[in-house]
């Protein structure tokens, strides 16, 4: 049995995978609000007190830096050591790695049925690949083809510079960098991001916020109230807010595939990605993707694809974890 996690700095879900003929059977599975705990160890000793069953091995992704074992985590006010970890739970092969880093794990588990296609590409469909995630926070990884298989690299290209495209962006990087000093593209691409570029709108472009778009922003969750108001179409201010978060979307996850030379596909992960599908679908984000100058014909030839399975980062945890316990 293996002990996966995909620790998010909304939630933290756990599960218990079996491994069967290189395929997971997902056993059991909760999810736990992170921030009602004060660190991993907590959700993870919870857990296995309420199973019967103890795994062999454990791989928890983490959205944040992991270096030497060690992740101080990018939204919560967690730090986190592998050791300590291991010895809390018992387990020592017990791993830590970067949550895009499971997400880009999971790549190699997905059925066709677990993804979109925005952009079949062309030619010969073979190389390095690229995942990027919009939630919490903007994650993003690679996955090196080395001839004969994908090994998997985490990076921290979320926090890189955001690069205007137009007099609109540039207005809002100015709007964001009195706000936060440092513009990341996760200051945008991210739950967060989108209530951003809400506000800016909102305070910018002198566009009135409706009552019910307002109270459902105050009731709940507001990135999730702006984006669905913007699919069902009932609020001009949110459409406009996931039009220009869908437009740097598009730019960002093409830089990311040039950088990586993603020639065997970019993949569209995270949270957010398959609840906005429709808008994903609409020409918007696939001709910000493709406007990359002399590069457009490399990029038009990379695929794209949405993840629609939620459990991708899970399973790409218990990947990880049998991986290195076959090699220990």
């Amino acid at each position: 049995m293996i002990l996966a996690g995909d620790i998010g700095g909304t939630n933290a879900r756990l599960a218990y995978f079996e491994p069967q003929n290189g395929h997971f059977k997902l056993v059991s599975e909760r999810v736990f609000p992170s921030r009602e705990h004060s660190e991993l160890g907590e959700i993870v000793c919870r857990f296995l007190d309420d199973s019967s069953s103890r795994p062999e091995a454990a791989c928890f992704g983490i959205a944040g830096p992991v270096r030497n074992g060690r992740v101080e985590t990018s939204n919560l006010p967690w730090v986190i050591e592998q050791s300590r970890l291991a010895k809390q739970i018992h387990l020592p092969s017990t791993l830590l790695i970067n949550d895009l880093e499971a997400s880009a794990w999971g790549i190699g588990a997905l059925s066709k049925g677990d993804l979109v296609v925005l952009n079949p590409g062309s030619g010969t469909v073979v190389g390095n690949q690229a995942v990027i995630a919009p939630g919490t926070g903007l994650g993003e990884a690679g996955l090196f083809w080395d001839g004969s298989r994908h090994l998997v690299f985490a990076c921290e290209g979320g926090h890189t510079d955001f690069a205007p495209q137009g007099d609109l962006q540039i207005e809002l990087l100015r709007f964001l960098s009195l706000r936060f000093g440092h513009v990341s593209y996760e200051r945008i691409l991210s739950g967060p991001g989108l209530v951003s570029v809400y506000e800016f709108l909102r305070e910018t472009e002198g566009g009135k916020e409706s009552e019910p778009l307002a109270l459902a922003m105050r009731g709940g969750d507001p990135a999730a109230a702006i984006s669905q108001a913007a699919l069902k179409q009932t609020d001009s201010l949110a459409e406009k807010a996931l039009d220009l978060w869908i437009a740097v979307y598009g730019a960002e996850a093409s830089n990311l595939a040039l950088k990586v030379l993603s020639t065997g596909g970019i993949f569209l992960a995270g949270g957010i990605s398959p609840k906005i599908l429709p808008k994903l679908q609409a020409p918007a984000f696939m001709r910000a993707f493709l406007e990359k100058g002399r590069m457009q014909s490399l990029v038009e030839s990379m695929p794209v694809h949405v993840v629609t399975n939620e459990k991708a980062g899970l399973l790409g945890a218990a990947r990880c974890a049998a991986v290195r316990a076959s090699r220990s």
